[in-house]
């Protein structure tokens, strides 16, 4: 079995017949990783002739899991993961009660997977509830470690939140929880490197890709010292490590501040035409609203965890759904990477053969563009956008289209593979 390694240089090193971990999911999984390992094998043989293609290799997570081993999570689907760099995955069952919280937050956690990365576009023939689509093109860089998803918390009424209560008033002077006998408490950490780590990640990737700007999307205005250092975090890594390749908000607000508002909008205008990335930020509600009103003023997001958890669902429906939103959690560093379907198990429509499997194919898209193989991907996306164009679709998309034309979920598979 040939693996994807990461060289000293950072790049990734992809055999022609590189093995990648799988997890079918549960619920629907069973029916959305067929249909996308299909898709993905057809469209490799077709761009390079056979001289490359994917060895899967399976590995178990979830109720698939727990039924075979007895663990939601298997110690060696970890290894296997840790083992062969990059992986993919569809949805997976939670488990319900103690133990593990998430099995999805155990896996970003474990391999540190600090960016959840959402891309979200529009394809031709898809209709939306806006009236411009074509100019939603984002990708959201949501910190995948830190805020909610550190899962610091302790519920109502347990000693453990009394102790909690007891500490916030007698050793830090708090007196302003409103109800503290029936309140339960989280903790809230953003620290600078792992801000760090994703602003940097999102201003190379929008370097590499030459989009114009990052924005740091942030609540600052009421969360200070966490939101608030999030935002200025951001901006003082922008200005430290990229000078020659990004241009401030906080550096136009200085010229403006010096020489005048002309000046800064010319320094701005300097910037963008010498290819600068553009560093500004807005507060989280606010780019909720902006999102709608001036979506083309948005390139690539750089946020925590909470505020992106909304903002990609807001995005992803903008553009026709979850069922056509990728996502990808990687760490930019050790180059580890597992690409995911964004939707859940869907348990009420699993083995009717409905479901959409277009989210776990386009994180499928994301997979072969993180390994170079960008043809492979082009090749997809092209054939998705051209069967969404005729009205062939699933029928959570086709029941929208005016010549919609709803196929089942292997219907749809196999005549994307058709027009590849």
């Amino acid at each position: 079995m040939s693996k994807i390694t990461k060289q000293q240089n950072g790049v990734l090193s992809v055999p022609d017949v590189p093995t990648i971990p799988f997890i079918t999911g549960d619920g629907v999984g069973a029916e959305i990783t067929p249909a996308m390992q299909a898709i993905v094998d057809a469209a490799v043989d077709m761009s390079y002739g056979g001289a490359r293609r994917i060895e899967w290799k399976e590995v178990l997570a979830g109720e698939r899991a727990f039924r075979a081993t007895g663990s939601w999570l298997p110690d060696e689907t970890m290894e296997v993961f840790k083992e062969y760099l990059i992986g993919i995955k569809g949805p997976l069952t939670t488990p319900v009660g103690g133990g593990i919280r998430s099995l999805n937050v155990a896996l970003r956690q474990t391999l540190d997977l600090y960016v959840c990365l959402r891309p979200v576009r529009w394809f031709r023939g898809v209709v939306t509830p806006v009236k411009e689509p074509e100019k939603v093109d984002m990708y959201i860089f949501r910190e995948n470690t830190e805020d909610i998803y550190a899962g610091i918390e302790w519920q109502q009424g347990t000693p453990e939140a009394r102790k909690f209560l007891k500490f916030l008033t007698e050793e830090m002077g708090v007196t302003k929880v409103r109800f503290p006998e029936t309140s339960s408490f989280g903790v809230k950490p953003v620290s600078v490197e792992g801000t760090e780590r994703l602003v940097r990640a999102a201003i190379e990737f929008a370097l590499s890709n030459r989009l114009p700007s990052v924005t740091l999307v942030h609540k600052g205005n009421i969360m200070k010292f966490t939101e608030g250092g999030f935002k200025l975090w951001g901006y003082a890594l922008a200005e430290r490590e990229f000078p020659d390749k990004t241009f401030t908000w906080p550096q136009y607000e200085k010229i403006k501040k010096e020489k005048g508002e002309d000046a800064a909008a010319t320094a701005l205008l300097d910037a963008e035409a010498a290819g600068k990335v553009v560093i500004k930020d807005v507060i989280a509600d606010a780019f909720l609203q902006n999102t709608l009103l001036v979506p083309e003023e948005y390139s690539v997001i750089a946020t925590l965890n909470l505020n992106g958890d909304y903002v990609s669902d807001q995005l992803a429906a903008m553009v026709g759904g979850i069922g056509i939103a990728p996502g990808a959690n990687i760490n930019y560093d050790s180059g580890y990477a597992i690409f995911e379907a964004t939707h859940g198990t869907a348990p009420n429509i699993a083995g009717k053969n409905v479901v959409n499997p277009c989210s776990l194919l386009l994180s499928s898209v994301m997979m072969l563009e993180y390994m170079g193989w960008n043809e492979v991907g082009r090749l997809i996306t092209a054939a998705l956008e051209h069967a969404f164009s005729e009205g062939k679709a699933t029928r959570d998309l086709a029941r929208f289209m005016q010549n919609g034309q709803p196929l089942g979920t292997k219907e749809f598979g196999e005549y994307v593979m058709s027009i590849l």
